[in-house]
């Protein structure tokens, strides 16, 4: 299984691309998406999208691990985050690919042990978990491939819960609806 995992940003957007292998996890490619802060909003959207579809083509990922945007004290900081993860989202759903949201706090936890890990302790497990002899520059590429690492542990096991707990109340569902019927 191949997870392609985005740090959503509109300045830098990084990208990583994680494959599962009879020997465990391994690095594919990464990289960062720069797009020019005086361009014009569309324009840099745009670019985005047309990079993450190259990327998809590319790496032919099975999934794509998406970091889910929190709320932060630069609301405009926010907003670009908001309209770059958009856009990977968008781009997932056009490709049909499965897509996963995770918190900077599950992610942190799944490659460190501890969703209170900075930033540091997350790269030097980067590098250990995928045997690599330094950790990628800059630190949005290294925090994406972080994301990929995350859905590989975590993401199949969360969506057959999901599925699991929609199947559930389907049922729940199905039956109250008949008691109310008699």
């Amino acid at each position: 299984m191949r997870v392609l995992g985005i740090d959503p940003g509109l300045t830098r957007c990084g990208i990583g691309v994680v494959e599962r292998t009879a020997s465990g996890l391994s690095l594919v490619d990464c990289g960062v998406i720069k797009t020019d802060v005086d361009a014009l909003l569309q324009d840099r959207l745009l670019q985005l999208e047309t990079e993450l579809k190259s990327w998809i083509e590319r790496c032919k990922p099975d999934a794509i691990a998406v970091e889910r945007v929190f709320s932060q004290l630069n609301v405009k900081t926010a907003m670009a985050t908001g309209q770059a993860a958009g856009v990977a989202l968008l781009i997932a759903a056009r490709s049909n690919l499965p897509l996963a949201l995770h918190t900077p706090t599950e992610v942190k936890a799944a490659v460190s042990g501890s969703g209170r890990a900075d930033k540091k302790q997350v790269a030097r497990m980067v590098v250990k978990i995928l045997r690599l002899k330094s950790a990628p520059s800059p630190v949005d590429t290294t925090d994406a491939l972080a994301l990929a690492i995350c859905h590989h542990w975590r993401g199949p096991g969360s969506e057959r819960l999901n599925l699991a707990a929609k199947t559930e109340k389907k049922r729940i569902q199905s039956i109250s609806g008949r008691r109310v019927k008699r």
